[in-house]
């Protein structure tokens, strides 16, 4: 049983060829889907406005329509693509790094 235990680990992995033939397309691919998602992320990033009050925050916060629709309005919509870029962004690098270990062998 170790004997054979071993062996599994030991032994050099067979790759089927489709997997080896396929994996620098799918590497590129996500990489190059990485890359755009991060030239949006700066041109969203960019398009915001500051969340800085100015004057605003010694008055105190003021309950208006605006606050209240802030989802609603154009830089709620900007932010919440914001998020679900950086999450692509993050999801897409944690799924590139795992097909690397898997491919390498690790």
């Amino acid at each position: 049983m170790n004997n054979l235990f071993v062996n599994l680990i030991l032994a050099e992995k067979v790759r089927p060829e489709w997997v080896v033939n396929s994996f620098p397309i799918i590497r590129i691919v996500i990489a190059s889907i990485i890359g755009v998602l991060a030239i949006a992320m700066i041109v969203l990033c960019l398009c915001q406005e500051s969340s800085s009050r100015g004057a605003g925050a010694v008055t105190g916060d003021v309950n208006t329509f605006y606050n209240r629709n802030k989802g609603k309005s154009l830089q709620g919509k900007i932010k919440k693509w914001t998020i679900i870029d950086a999450s692509l962004i993050v999801g897409l690098c944690i799924v590139y790094v795992i097909l690397t270990a898997i491919y390498s062998g690790f």
